[in-house]
């Protein structure tokens, strides 16, 4: 099983950060503004209060922000169906930073951490790194045992763990992630009624008016409308 076929069977089982990441992906603000909160359906004013007051916030700094771009790009990496970035991963960290005050730590603790590591072993931040240094890295703490107990591992161990669920939970979560999973979700069928040796065998036979109304392949993805006194229009 390929590395990424493997993160995606794991898959299956903000306005605070919108200037920097504007200026970062080339995404117009609007989008990265709103890119958690697309659909407002379902919302009620308090949820959707409690919504904007978070993107109203900024809890990453701009570097720490790059940091976890390169990390989340490490962990997986771009393909034909999508990136992180098309599926905005680094805002919904960034979201849900500020959402599970309890990840706050965590999440700086080990972006300190990981540029103290590179300093120590290369004399450079993380980001400036290159790739094969950053990787060597990452294989240290991106593996364990999984008998064992995770709050007992080391603090960096358990930091990569949650940049890397996050990392496949925003990406797989995402319209590009749902594409790469294959999941069709609840779509029209194409149905062309009972089949003639049916009807044939029970002296039966469809209304060809009806017939050529309601089995229109080519208008299956028509929305039906009615008018005022409940007469079929489409």
């Amino acid at each position: 099983m390929k590395r990424r076929d493997s993160i995606k069977s794991i898959a299956l089982g903000t306005l605070g950060a919108s200037l920097f990441l504007e200026s970062c992906y080339g995404v117009p603000r609007e989008k990265i503004t709103r890119s958690l909160t697309r659909y407002d359906y379902g919302r009620t004013p308090e949820e959707t209060l409690y919504d904007d007051n978070l993107f109203a916030q900024k809890f990453f700094t701009n570097d720490e922000l790059l940091t976890l771009d390169k990390l989340c790009n490490l962990i997986l990496p771009p393909n034909e169906f999508g990136s992180i970035r098309d599926a905005e991963v680094v805002q919904l960290i960034e979201f849900m930073a500020k959402d599970i005050p309890s990840y706050q730590d965590p999440l700086r603790n080990g972006l300190l951490w990981i540029n103290q590591e590179s300093k120590n072993r290369f004399n450079n931040i993380f980001i400036d790194l290159i790739e094969t240094d950053q990787k060597e890295i990452l294989d240290e703490i991106a593996y364990y045992d999984p008998n064992d107990n995770m709050n007992d591992l080391p603090e960096p161990v358990q930091w990569f763990n949650l940049v890397r669920n996050l990392t496949m939970t925003g990406y797989f979560t995402s319209e590009v992630g749902i594409k790469e999973l294959g999941y069709k979700g609840n779509m029209p069928n194409i149905w062309d009624g009972v089949p003639q040796d049916v009807l044939d065998k029970y002296g039966l036979e469809y209304d060809k008016d009806w017939l050529n109304k309601c089995i229109d392949q080519s208008t299956r993805m028509t929305i039906a409308e009615w008018d005022d006194e409940g007469n079929l229009l489409t």
